[in-house]
């Protein structure tokens, strides 16, 4: 294996000189937790034995500091840690007599809290508490999980690792696991870990340096050994080649919305893809077939990608891709009819969350595409240890009791139940057009504030970089997507719906809201103005409109579109006929969507807004300068002229078009198409009649 394989150090010791204990275990934490190799997202946890001072006898005590239930080491803060008395976690050692009392044991860790401290801690506690040494890490490196996964893992460990290393077989994390490891490591002092069957690492040390340093060794030196005695090729070579790029992302934009649409009629679910070299290796392999029924074996492997993946052949479609998903759905509920409990939750959805395609790559869905795209990384992680059991020994799964004992264990449910409700749109995915405006910006921030992914699409690019990014960092980059679009080129508006099925699996909500404001008196209004107003708000909103209903038609769904028109397309305004047609004629083509997409459950509405001017680029240029003409004021009077103009004098801001638009493109309007809704401060023109 070349150096440039190996996971380097990151420690910096004038950094680190300056941390107290708690801070030099933060900075472990986070060291450890940056590297994928090291640890997958939220797995593992690390852990530190610290003398505090006991807030009410002010008198010395030992503090266990260990990674709460529930965080990413990469990213927590020292908020994150739940801190423990650690002579009230060695006494709880008196109260346990068998296993039957785990469950217990987890709850009775409260009464060990330190300081009133929130963060609960996790199952694993126990595991660091008993280890007699300050510092211990536990971690999820694919190398040496792919020895714990292995037929023959104890005798591997003792192979690689001779007297520094333990060995204890596959149990369930608790406090008796936790018991036989801090027993393992206080009758053998030569070890400096011990390998957990099909679980991962345990290192420890005196302090925080020597702990990292030894856990990046161990890591380090198993994926040497592999390297060098691994069978090769992976997986036994290849059994199909990979399809062509181009021929692969047409098989995505097919795939993503049809399995999405099969799998979101209970539960709405967000997709993700990736053909990754590993994963292209995987699933063109020999042994796809042998090794993806046999499932993952690591606990946190398995809670993220379920039981065991589906494979779907790139051409499925129809009744086919119906019978590969419905076979999966009645494998699964035989799977919990088999290991289920007398106090068993019910079960949960039966869908896969992987699924591999040969020649193509792997497609995963969740409630949420941040879930999805952990899922997957989670499955790249078991491909690896796959690889390196099978090209050492042979990979075992986890036992089928087991992983259901995990994954409907009633602590886990427990965890579950505490969980948020979801939010109104979660799992939904909106694309919006003239999404970097005043309007269109306001529409996305609303909608994924009730949970949806939310496509921008615009021409302004660095308008649209600049929001994309702002988003991000609000509500995560996983939710939010770009994709610079002329909505009067039809080849750019389907590349970009293309798009939004690549980046989240498909379209549930469409908001045409792109526009722009060209406005002269009849005789002096060219033909030019006249088609700039119609190719861009009549024509634009016509391609946006079919590619979305395609989409959703696909998907099987149903949907909601949402047209954003005006005040104009009711009431006419002097000199602005091309404007005002425009907009006339999105009303009427949103009324004849309404008609043709009802029987499929897609509704289509409008939302008229009138005199938008804050944050609105319509206002900032030659239209704002015409419609103060047009009122004979100034250009700073308007928008007070606009307010005492309507009924209830009051301002219209873009805030107040984004409400109306969630409440068109949520269930709360399920039983409304073909509608329009004023959000115009009242103007008695255009009441409906």
């Amino acid at each position: 294996m070349t150096s440039s394989l190996l996971i380097p150090s990151l420690w910096d010791n004038a950094h680190a000189k300056n941390l107290d204990e708690p801070g030099l275990l933060l900075y472990r934490s986070n060291l450890l937790g940056s590297d994928l190799r090291i640890t997958n997202f939220g797995g593992g946890n690390t852990s530190a034995k610290v003398e505090m001072t006991d807030p009410l006898t002010k008198k010395p005590v030992q503090v266990l500091w260990v990674k709460g239930s529930g965080g990413d080491i990469a990213s927590m803060k020292l908020d994150g840690f739940a801190t423990l008395y650690m002579d009230k976690l060695l006494a709880l050692k008196g109260l346990y007599k068998d296993l039957s009392q785990e469950d217990e044991m987890v709850h009775n860790l409260n009464h060990c809290t330190f300081n009133l401290n929130t963060r609960a801690a996790s199952i694993d506690t126990c595991l660091h508490g008993y280890v007699p040494y300050a510092h211990v890490d536990h971690v999820h490196s694919d190398a040496v999980i792919a020895i714990a996964a292995s037929k023959d893992s104890e005798k591997l460990t003792k192979e690689i690792f001779g007297n520094e290393m333990g060995y204890l077989p596959w149990q369930r994390p608790g406090i008796d696991l936790g018991i036989k490891l801090g027993k393992m490591a206080t009758e053998h002092p030569e070890y400096v870990g011990v390998v957990l069957g099909s679980h991962g690492l345990f290192t420890w040390a005196k302090t925080a340096k020597e702990c990292y340093d030894t856990t990046l060794r161990i890591i380090n030196k198993t994926a040497t050994w592999l390297d060098k005695n691994g069978k090769k090729p992976a997986f036994g070579g290849e059994a199909v080649k990979s399809l062509s790029p181009a021929e692969r992302h047409a098989v995505i934009l097919r795939l993503l919305p049809e399995i999405r649409g099969r799998i979101s009629k209970e539960e709405k679910k967000v997709g993700h893809f990736t053909d990754a070299p590993e994963v292209l290796e995987f699933v063109n392999g020999k042994m796809l077939g042998a090794l993806a029924p046999l499932g993952t074996s690591c606990p946190d492997h398995f809670l993220r990608t379920k039981i065991r993946p589906v494979i779907i052949p790139h051409d499925s479609a129809g009744a086919d891709l119906d019978k590969l998903i419905a076979d999966y759905r009645a494998d699964y509920a035989r799977y919990y009819d088999r290991c289920k409990h007398p106090n068993s939750p019910k079960m949960r959805d039966p869908n896969a969350v992987i699924y591999l395609v040969p020649q193509v790559g792997m497609l995963s869905f969740a409630k949420d595409k941040a879930t999805a795209r952990v899922a997957a990384e989670f499955y790249v992680n078991a491909i690896n240890v796959m690889r390196g059991a099978s090209s050492v020994s042979a990979y075992v799964g986890l036992a089928e009791q087991e992983a259901f004992n995990i994954e409907y264990w009633l602590l886990e449910e427990a965890k579950l139940q505490r969980m948020p409700k979801a939010k109104s749109l979660a799992g939904r995915v909106a694309f919006i057009t003239g999404g970097a405006g005043g309007i269109g910006s306001a529409i996305a921030e609303r909608l994924m504030k009730e949970g949806a992914c939310v496509v921008l699409a615009d021409i302004d690019e660095a308008s649209l970089d600049s929001t994309v990014a702002n988003f991000g960092k609000t509500f995560g980059k996983d939710n939010v997507h770009g994709v610079v679009m002329d909505v009067t080129r039809e080849d750019a508006v389907i590349k970009a719906m293309d798009d939004a099925v690549k980046a989240f699996g498909g379209v549930d909500i469409l908001v045409n809201n792109a526009g722009i404001t060209l406005a002269a008196n009849v005789e002096d209004t060219t033909l030019d103005l006249w088609n700039k107003n119609m190719t861009i708000m009549a024509t634009g909103y016509f391609l946006v409109g079919r590619e979305g209903y395609r989409l959703m038609k696909r998907q099987a769904l149903g949907g909601s579109m949402v047209f954003i028109a005006s005040k104009n397309a009711i009431a006419a305004s002097p000199g602005a006929s091309a404007y005002c047609t425009a907009k006339a004629a999105e009303v009427h083509l949103a009324r004849c969507m309404a008609l043709e997409g009802a029987p499929m459950g897609i509704r289509v509405n409008v939302v008229n807004p009138d005199a938008v001017l804050r944050g609105s680029k319509i206002w900032q240029g030659a239209w704002r300068q015409q419609r103060a003409a047009s009122n004979k004021i100034s250009e700073d009077e308007l928008e007070e002229h606009y307010r005492k103009r309507s009924l209830l004098q009051r301002s219209v801001f873009p805030e107040d078009i984004a409400e109306a638009v969630y409440f068109f493109a949520s269930d709360l309007s399920a039983k409304s198409t073909g509608n329009f809704l004023n959000v115009d401060a009242g103007n008695a023109v255009t009441f409906s009649r």
